[in-house]
């Protein structure tokens, strides 16, 4: 007799276990919003504001590349922009390699 018990236990715990596909879905939708708003949508902002700063470069801007070096732009091309780092020396990098603009005067105080 106990067969029949545990059957018709299971049967009774079917209906309750399906429950609303809606909710199942919902932590995998909270989590891919916080993902957007977290990870993406502030990447996609810096990418912005770097594809904008290397966009305004112009000659005598005092730049930082990202590999760290520093110095002042001579020369402007379409890709790449020739950059002073010492008295007679000249190193052509990437326009998409600095990093920043620094305010004019700071490679003085280095």
């Amino acid at each position: 007799m106990s067969f029949l018990i545990s059957d018709a236990l299971a049967q009774g715990d079917a209906p309750a276990a399906a429950g609303d596909p809606f909710l199942a879905l919902l932590p995998l939708v909270l989590f891919a919003v916080v993902f957007y708003f977290l990870l993406i949508r502030p990447q996609a902002k810096r990418q912005k504001e770097h594809r904008k700063m290397v966009e305004s470069l112009a000659k005598g801007d005092e730049v930082v590349t990202i590999g760290g070096m520093a110095g002042r732009i001579a020369d402007l091309g379409d890709n790449f922009v020739l950059l002073d780092i010492a008295e007679g020396v000249h190193v052509k990098i990437r326009r998409s390699a600095v990093e920043s603009i620094m305010p004019k005067g700071t490679l003085k105080d280095l």
